[in-house]
Order: C-alpha cells, then structure tokens, then sequence
C-alpha cells in the first residue's frame, strides 16, 4: 500500500468514526431511558418534627430589628450636576436615617442630603413622603431632616460615652437600595479618623457590621436597640464593605440636635484665639513652664478669651519662614482635660454652648 493509499484509508476511518458518534452514540432523550424512573401517587419528604427554636442569640437578633425597624427610613436625595455636553443631569443618591421624635424630624448624614433639590424619605411599611431639610452640620457630617406623618414611631437615643471594644452591634439602614438590611458585628476600635470628605471624627466607633453605600445615615445599634451611632462612611478600595465601618457617636448628635432643629445650623463656641501647639523642644527653646500644650499667639478683640483675660505674644519671633508673636498664655488644660493641640481645644470647647 502506498503512501496515498494509507492517506486514503485514515481520511475514511475518521470520517466513519465521526459520523458514528454524532449519529449512535448521542445521548438519549428523557423520555427514552429505562423504567426505572418512578412516579409514586405521594412524595415522601424528610421534614422537621416540629417549629423551629431560636437560641437566645437569634432571639435577640430578632427582637432588636423588630423594635427598631419601624423607625428606620430610606431616603432618596435629588441633586442636579453639570455635564459638559449635557447641561444640568439630575442624578439620585441613596442614604438612610432614623425617626428622632414624633415630629417627623429624622437625623441623617449631611453628605446624603448635600445640596439636594428634593428628598424623599420612605418608611418601613413602604409609605413615601417629601421631606425638607431643617438643619444641616458639614463639620459632624450631621443633617435634620423633617416628614409629616401619621404615627411616626422615634428611635430610643443611647449613650456613647461607655462603649467598649468587643461590644456587639447592628447596623440597619439602605445599602444598595436594599431597604430595611440589618447586619451585626462588634465595636472593632474607637479613634479619631478622618472621613473621605476631609471631615475629622473625634472618637469614631469602628466596627466589622457590613456598612456598604446606602447604610450612611442609618443606626448604628447596642444589643438593647438603642441608637449609639450614626453610620457614616467605609474605608474600603472596592467601594464597598471591607470590615472597616465607621459610625458618629450619638453623644455628638446629642449635643447639637436642638440647634440644628432650633437654628438651623449649629452655634459652635469658640475662645477667640490663634494658638501654635508646643513640643518639648519648642517649650525648652522658649523657656516655657511646660513641655505640651497650646501658646497663644493673638487673642481676638472682644472674644470671649480677651474678657476672660488672656493674653496673646507681644514679641514678634520666626518659626522657620513664618512669624509668629511669643510671650502669650499658654494652655495645658480645661476643665481638667490636657490639652496638647487645637483639636484637643476644639473638641473640649464643643462640650460648651
């Protein structure tokens, strides 16, 4: 047999096999296969002998979402933004927000609400109102936004001041426009952090609860159901949740809500002073009295500092390229609290009107 021959007779073998498998030896159709498929009259199952029991957990689980849903809402911000080719594209941002008292007021982010033209807040039995904005604080991310309604039911406002890491916690709100999720984990830290917006957060309550867009504004919650937070934003590279939440403490809520309801913005005290925070080294080439704290630099005329009778510098001195006045008081502590720079005299000044 020739070369050819042998090319001839492979060519036809595997033209024969092919034709083989795709013709006999293709599966055969449902209906075809054996009897031993059976069809009884009644299909045994396998079933629980009785209703299920929730441990002492679940229980929990359960009764906190349930005392704490009805006021928990989702609301729906209407902005207009700028598009080059476009003009003005509205564009709708979700967030969440709990019912404070029976007057409708319902406390949220202030990003959530930022520059909205129209809010609108659906309850937990799917009831839907315009709300308008009553209050709004950039620096706690804070905003009091009001509805009108019948039988609005207030969430209970806990205490921030004791809360331990380890502490179990939930978190219920909107994320994803999934309205009414309710997540649990533990208080993971509590640390000053400052949010994706420049905003700094004293003591921020970290926790692993899944907050993911949308939960901003929603409840952070103790195994009583009370509010101990105000979820508000997440570090996470993916844009979603990555065990890093962060929550306000209420106890910053509570301190400015009835300026935000009354006012519309909240009356921040202030001692009226320009300081430069102190080091060791700065103290000793100064020749100052302590090693920490914050020199005053000027003290503005008519302040509250100038009538208390502080002093601001008198002698005009460099610290590297930038003059600065020294010879001022310098501040270590109020109330009995140490101060070592600004934001330890600013957030001392907060616990005051």
């Amino acid at each position: 047999m020739n070369k050819l021959s042998r090319i001839l007779v492979l060519a036809v073998a595997i033209v024969a096999s092919f034709y083989f498998f795709t013709t006999h030896g293709r599966l055969q159709p449902a209906s075809q296969i054996g009897s031993w498929i059976s069809r009884p009259a009644h299909v045994e199952l396998t079933e629980a002998a009785a209703p299920q029991n929730f441990d002492n957990d679940e229980q929990n689980n359960i009764s906190v979402y349930r005392r704490v849903l009805p006021s928990v809402v989702s609301v729906a911000a209407r902005t207009v933004q700028f598009d080059f080719f476009y003009g003005e594209v509205p564009q709708e941002g979700l967030g969440s927000g709990f019912i404070v008292d029976r007057e409708g007021h319902i406390l949220t982010n202030y990003h959530v609400v930022e520059n909205a033209r129209q809010i609108e807040v659906t309850t937990s039995d799917k009831k839907k109102y315009r709300a308008s904005v009553v209050g709004l604080d950039k620096v706690d991310d804070l905003a009091v936004i009001q509805i009108q309604g019948p039988s609005l039911q207030p969430a209970t406002l806990g205490d921030s001041r004791a809360l331990e890491v380890g502490q179990k916690v939930y978190a219920i709100g909107n994320p994803f426009g999934l309205a009414g999720s309710m997540t649990r984990g533990i208080i993971s830290s509590l640390r000053p952090v400052r949010g994706p917006s420049g905003v700094l957060l004293d003591e921020a309550i970290q926790t692993d609860a899944a907050v993911n867009p949308g939960n901003s504004g929603g409840p952070l919650l103790n195994s009583r159901g009370d509010v101990i937070g105000i979820n508000s934003f997440i570090l996470s590279p993916a844009g979603q949740s990555a065990g890093l939440g962060f929550a306000i403490p209420i106890n910053v809520a509570k301190a400015v809500i009835s300026d935000l309801i009354s006012y519309g913005t909240v009356r921040r005290p202030s001692l009226g002073v320009r300081t430069l925070p102190i080091g060791p080294e700065l103290a000793d080439q100064m020749g100052l009295a302590a090693d920490y704290g914050v020199l005053i630099l000027q003290v503005i005329p008519g302040s509250g500092a100038e009538r208390a009778g502080l002093r601001g510098g008198s002698e005009a001195a460099y610290l590297g390229n930038v003059q600065i006045m020294i010879g001022g008081d310098l501040i270590v502590a109020i109330d009995g609290k140490e101060i070592q720079d600004q934001q330890d005299l600013q957030h001392v000044m907060n616990g005051h009107r």
